[in-house]
């Protein structure tokens, strides 16, 4: 079988020719890693939306629930911060999901006017069902890496966690 240059779909007849091709010192999308994250992203999108059709704020409301979910006693402006949210774009998607009765506001013990986001029992419940559903399109989308995959997560996850977040505007 006939390896194929991903950016342009020529077909590359040979392995040779494949690494010819592909050299390090040769630009190509095939070589650039937003390309290729770019191109896993759109799928990873489109595989994806049918999990989030029910949820308040999409994926963006599955990440605040999520991270709601991970503990700590997280308030709506760390939430904001750690997710790179305005904390207008925060308080409207808050409401959301408290209105779906996913996240409950409760007051911080060492800030009155501050509240905590937690988790509802049917939050924590739907955490896992679209957790699940997310996980069967990364295995769709990494199966060609076989072995590999959990490699690939290890690493891309260690790479994100070195990365800050740009404070948000004022």
């Amino acid at each position: 079988m006939a390896d194929v240059e991903p950016c342009t779909g020529v077909e590359l007849t040979t392995g040779a020719e494949a690494q010819a091709r592909l050299a390090p010192d040769t630009p190509s999308c095939a070589r650039d890693l937003g390309f290729a994250l770019g191109t896993l992203l759109r799928e990873y999108h489109r595989q994806s939306a049918a999990a989030f059709e029910e949820l308040p704020g999409g994926p963006r409301g599955f990440l605040v629930l999520l991270r709601a979910g991970e503990g700590g006693g997280r308030n709506q402006a760390s939430l904001a911060a750690d997710l790179g949210l305005d904390r207008t774009v925060m308080t409207y998607l808050l409401d959301e999901l408290a209105g779906a009765g996913l996240i409950e506001r409760r007051p911080d013990p060492a800030d009155r006017r501050a509240r905590l986001i937690a988790l509802t029992t049917a939050g924590e419940q739907t955490v896992t069902t679209i957790g699940t559903q997310l996980r069967a399109v990364e295995d769709d989308l990494l199966a060609p890496l076989g072995d590999d995959a959990g490699a690939l997560r290890t690493l891309l996850h260690r790479a994100s966690s070195a990365v800050v977040a740009p404070p948000l505007p004022a």
